[in-house]
């Protein structure tokens, strides 16, 4: 025998010995994969049923199920890819069976009431059936019955710990499905979030860890399930309105930052917090809403009023301010030339430069527009700017942020709105009380503040571009019950009928049981 031909026996033997330790080893571990599926239900129950459980064939049974109920999973293609990617073993039940974990889950799902949720939604009832008759050691008569009854129990218990989870960590409703202009940066339920869920080999531990700890949540939820009356409303109305705002905590759209500017519209108040507490707080007039004059309410709207409708609502965003702009020039949209700034012109010739307004034609000046008959005038053709001064509409200062409504905060020459207890009167735009304190909390003492101080007392106005560094987070928002720093609650009305939009998705969702 030659060297070569050596070679190769020794080797042809080697690849024999690697087969067999390879086929061996996958025989042990299916044999254990099977002991301990076998193990942990038969010890349970004990039903000599489950004595006979092959994970294959289970897997085999479970995908079936899966495919066949794909309709009434949350999330059906996560739960789908999660389970293809485990083999489709049963990892929630071998995890949590074992330590009577289940009961404690639904124990859980009992509870979600007092947090104004519908404990039925997650199933409570048809876990607890099912895993009764897994205790029954006589319910289970054949092996197949016990692969299909351990499928259902897998996928019901999965599908509603994630609903479960979804639920109380990102809300029911999702805000940006339901109002027009939201804007603001929203986390939903991932991947991620089912991979925890489904993966936790502690149970009651991971349930604790996503219960809402935020103070604002459980001081309402307090309120909610002492049945607290807030003055002014009736027992069912303060039911609703604790209702909508606790969704809004679970939301997940909270500022991060440390130091962020912050606008409750229904307040009609600003605040610069820093560090968790408000270091300048101002009173503000928001965009104007549907429900200015309060007739509607939690309990006395129709169906028109179940969807969101905008005009000249102010949206809910989140951005960064940039730059203030001293001594602004207003663009004046073309919505409000047409409706406002062209009937005055028509009603008075002197309008436009009383209120130091240019008027632009094809990009080009226009002189003389006392001349210009703006009763029959093509409104098409004109643009309007109205230049820095005491009438200008912004006031002496703006601050900018990028946004899809072309918003801005800004000072306004009109005060009087600033005593009226409803302040929704603008086209959109935030309106501040105090544009010069305001400046101070954004760029500080040193010589950028001082420039717009100074800029804002010129008798003799220019604009001024002056760039915020660092830029500074700012969120408008929309709560109408909270609790203050004195645990005393605070309530004010539904001036866009926000809360009637939230209401309606939330009864749709949860059905019946809070109505």
């Amino acid at each position: 025998m030659t060297p070569h031909h050596s070679f190769i026996k020794r080797h042809i033997r080697t690849l024999l010995l690697l087969s067999l330790c390879t086929l061996f080893i996958g025989i042990q571990s299916c044999k254990k994969k099977r002991s301990e599926l076998a193990t942990i239900f038969y010890k349970k129950t004990p039903n000599k049923v489950f004595k006979k459980l092959d994970p294959e064939q289970f897997a085999t049974v479970f995908q079936a199920v899966i495919d066949s109920e794909q309709s009434k999973l949350k999330y059906p293609d996560a739960i789908k890819n999660f389970y293809d990617s485990h083999d489709y073993e049963p990892v929630f039940l071998l995890a949590n069976f074992k330590n009577n974990e289940l009961n404690t889950l639904v124990d859980y799902y009992d509870k979600a009431n007092d947090q104004g949720l519908d404990s039925n939604m997650f199933q409570p009832q048809q876990v607890r059936a099912l895993v009764a008759k897994f205790y029954n050691k006589k319910a289970i008569k054949t092996v197949d019955e016990a692969y299909h009854d351990m499928a259902e129990l897998e996928l019901m218990t999965a599908n509603s710990l994630i609903k479960y989870s979804s639920a109380i960590q990102y809300g029911i409703v999702n805000p940006k499905n339901i109002y027009q202009r939201y804007f603001t940066v929203t986390k939903e339920a991932d991947s991620t979030t089912i991979d925890q869920a489904l993966n936790t080999t502690d149970l009651k531990k991971y349930l604790d860890s996503i219960q809402n700890k935020d103070p604002q949540f459980i001081a309402l939820q307090k309120a909610y399930t002492s049945n607290t009356i807030i003055p002014g409303t009736s027992a069912e109305e303060s039911k609703r309105i604790f209702l909508v705002n606790l969704e809004r905590l679970r939301w997940k759209n909270k500022p991060t930052e440390s130091k962020y500017v912050i606008v409750n519209i229904p307040d009609f108040h600003l605040d610069v917090m820093d560090g968790g507490k408000s270091i300048l707080g101002m009173e503000v007039c928001v965009g104007k809403g549907r429900n200015s004059d309060y007739r509607k309410s939690l309990v006395s709207y129709d169906d028109t009023d179940k969807v969101d409708k905008p005009v000249h609502e102010t949206p809910l965003l989140n951005s960064l301010i940039y730059e203030a702009e001293v001594n602004p020039v207003w663009n004046i949209p073309e919505s409000i030339a047409n409706k406002e700034i062209i009937t005055q012109a028509a009603k008075d010739p002197y309008y436009l430069s009383n209120k130091n307004i240019t008027v632009m034609k094809n990009g080009r000046k226009v002189d003389d527009v006392e001349s210009i008959d703006w009763s029959s005038a093509d409104k098409s053709e004109y643009s309007f700017q109205q230049q820095p001064g005491a009438d200008n509409s912004l006031g002496k200062v703006k601050f900018l942020f990028k946004n899809k409504s072309s918003v801005y905060l800004h000072d306004t020459p009109a005060q009087l709105p600033f005593a009226q207890s409803m302040r929704a009167v603008s086209h959109g735009c935030v309106r501040l009380q105090k544009p010069q304190d305001f400046a101070h909390a954004l760029f500080g003492d040193g010589p950028k503040y001082d420039l717009i101080a100074k800029d804002m007392a010129s008798e003799k106005p220019d604009p001024t571009e002056i760039a915020l560094r660092p830029k500074m987070p700012v969120y408008i928002t929309y709560v109408t019950c909270w609790a203050d720093s004195t645990g005393t609650l605070q309530y004010r009305k539904d001036v866009y009928g926000q809360d009637i939009i939230l209401y309606a998705n939330l009864t749709k969702a949860l059905g019946a049981s809070i109505k």
